[in-house]
């Protein structure tokens, strides 16, 4: 069955069925909502056992990373983040299930040549581009400061 990417991309697009934008949306508006509350839930709560802010906003930090690691590791990330779309994406939940998911999805191969291996291979691109990102932005705002 020879097509050329036109026929096939009309292929795909006639079997395919349309989503729910509007449901997905909402979805992920109030999944993300949930996350970032819960964060400040936490936030607030180490606030009340006497830590500083800077203390407090790094334990919630260790907390949802904890968090979606563990629940990445125990496949409960992927059925929230079929329902919920996006809405788990927040950045540092995203982050903490793009470090753990290759990783094991990869143990298999062993430790060092699976699970170190791949650890970085979905993060990795995002650190980099973001570090650099962030180095040239720096660079910039020195130069124009300089002005």
């Amino acid at each position: 069955m020879d097509m050329t990417n036109k026929e096939y991309g009309k292929y795909v697009n006639a079997k395919s069925k349309p989503s729910p934008m509007g449901k997905n949306l909402i979805w992920a508006f109030v999944t993300g909502g949930l996350i970032c509350t819960a964060g400040q839930g936490l936030m607030n709560l180490f606030r009340t056992w006497g830590m500083s802010e800077s203390g407090a906003g790094t334990s919630v930090s260790v907390v949802l990373i904890f968090l979606a690691a563990l629940f990445t590791g125990l496949g409960l990330f992927d059925r929230l983040a079929k329902h919920a779309g996006a809405g788990t994406l927040v950045p540092i939940t995203g982050f903490a299930n793009a470090m753990v998911a290759p990783a094991l999805e990869f143990k298999s191969e062993g430790f060092i040549t699976g699970t170190a291996a791949k650890l970085f291979i979905i993060a990795g691109p995002v650190l980099v581009f973001g570090i650099s990102a962030s180095v040239i932005y720096g660079l910039i705002l020195c130069l124009l400061q300089s002005l």
